[in-house]
């Protein structure tokens, strides 16, 4: 997504009064950065954790330990989880995650590209599973686009605003 894009995606927050947090694990904070690069987005992005560490899913975001213990981090509740989990450790309307595998080998049991993208907000979530090709650099920058994706989805297709 280009840099005019996340722009679109920042004022569109704030024209709709919403606020952002993400909780981020493969992408490293790298979302986060994506959108506070956009000036002006200090009025919508409360805030970003990197939950690198699965322990930290748990203990940071509130995800279920019995989850991540038979699942791992990989996973399609995990996301859900982590971006509710974003939502409401810093009050925001919208929490957005990610959650994979970038590589360069397997881990936990998928392949390098296997990615888990959610989105939490007022009118529900939805969720993606993502099949990035590249080497780790690029399933990263890939989710991250994916994950932006996403939420230009759900602000087009889902009419949340801050009245919800």
């Amino acid at each position: 997504m280009g840099d005019e894009q996340v722009a679109t995606l920042i004022a569109d927050l704030a024209r709709r009064g919403l606020s952002i947090a993400t909780a981020e694990s493969l992408t490293g904070g790298g979302l986060v950065a994506r959108l506070v690069d956009v000036p002006g987005a200090s009025h919508v992005v409360r805030g970003g954790v990197c939950t690198y560490a699965v322990d930290t899913k748990a203990s940071v975001l509130g995800v279920s330990e019995s989850r991540l213990a038979l699942t791992g981090p990989v996973d399609e509740q995990v996301a859900r989880q982590m971006a509710a989990g974003a939502r409401s450790l810093f009050g925001a309307s919208i929490g957005l995650s990610t959650t994979g595998v970038a590589g360069p080998g397997p881990a936990d049991g998928f392949p390098a590209g296997t990615v888990h993208i959610a989105c939490a907000h007022p009118a529900g979530e939805e969720h993606r599973l993502l099949h990035l090709e590249g080497d780790r650099a690029q399933v990263r920058a890939g989710a991250i686009d994916a994950a932006l994706a996403l939420l230009r989805d759900v602000l087009d297709f889902s009419g949340v605003s801050a009245r919800d």
